[in-house]
């Protein structure tokens, strides 16, 4: 593989291998928790505290494909550094959210609520990059550097709660 090419998608591999350590780290969590509330190994059944921990990491799994599908089509479709700097936000908030849901419910309900929004940031990144591209086929425009300095600028206000 050629450097340009690396060069543009290193980052959203970062994320993407950052998330699957992440990804283990919940499920460690859930091990340990069955394994401490059974200790027979995995079990569904179990203590609250496995029931929030198990049900913390299948709503984190759940949201999983969407968040890789955004992420990597706003990184190669529009621009690979805001893209990244969302998907590091989407693991930070996502984190948040399982600490928050092992806690009381209520302590989760942010991370959920701005961890849509990233989702929507990258989904609306993605369409920006499809219609730039549909702008360059039919029309000869090209809005790939307005688009990029917009990402650029507003990624940072993804920060605001």
């Amino acid at each position: 593989m050629d450097q340009e090419t690396l060069g543009s998608i290193v980052l959203l591999a970062i994320v993407t291998l950052i998330s699957v350590v992440q990804n283990a780290f919940f499920a460690s969590k859930v091990e340990h928790e069955s394994k401490h509330c059974n200790s027979k190994g995995f079990q569904r059944l179990g203590s609250s505290a496995f029931d929030r921990v198990y049900t913390a990491n299948q709503n984190c799994g759940h949201a999983y494909p969407t968040f890789l599908a955004v992420l990597w089509c706003a990184g190669l479709l529009c621009s690979q550094a805001p893209a990244a700097f969302a998907g590091l936000m989407y693991l930070f908030v996502r984190q948040k959210y399982f600490v928050g849901y092992l806690g009381e419910r209520t302590q989760s309900t942010p991370g959920h609520l701005f961890g849509k929004r990233i989702i929507l940031f990258l989904f609306l990144m993605s369409v920006a990059g499809i219609l730039n591209y549909y702008l360059i086929f039919f029309f000869g425009s090209d809005f790939e550097m307005h688009i990029k300095t917009i990402t650029g600028a507003i990624s940072p206000l993804l920060l605001i709660p």
